[in-house]
């Protein structure tokens, strides 16, 4: 989560703060501490991980990457199920960009543009660092 870029709200507060005075005083003390929002998840490293792998054999980089995560559905949000969902880049949050993953017929984790370079892209805002694959782009601000 950038939390350097100014007027950008990033759903802080106190869930568990509010939510603990309503309850009586034996309550409180064994409810969970978690709210109900999922807020600052960091799925960089994913998404190096599948990148790195790609050439490798599908189903053992989908088994190594599900047994560490606390659910499956951000691996495929880069990595393509259907031929009608593969994009070239996948923007990720505000603007981090990175290559667009799908699975040949031979079960073989692919780019869907192996061409797609940080210096072919053009930032759409020039107040924000933007990146592919980690590699900033566009003019520094």
């Amino acid at each position: 989560m950038n939390t350097q870029t100014h007027r950008v709200h990033h759903d802080t507060g106190g869930n568990f703060r509010t939510g603990r005075k309503a309850l009586g005083e034996s309550d409180a003390s064994r409810s969970p501490m978690h709210g109900k929002s999922r807020r600052g998840l960091d799925y960089t490293p994913l998404f190096r991980f599948l990148l790195s792998k790609v050439g490798s054999e599908w189903d053992s980089v989908y088994s190594e990457a599900v047994a560490r995560l606390d659910r499956p559905d951000p691996i495929f949000w880069l990595v393509a199920r259907h031929e009608h969902e593969r994009q070239e880049k996948v923007r990720v949050g505000e603007s981090s960009y990175y290559s667009g993953l799908y699975i040949d017929d031979a079960g073989i984790l692919r780019l869907v543009n192996p061409d797609l370079r940080a210096r072919d892209l053009v930032p759409y805002c020039t107040c924000c660092t933007h990146t592919l694959n980690g590699v900033r782009f566009g003019s520094p601000s």
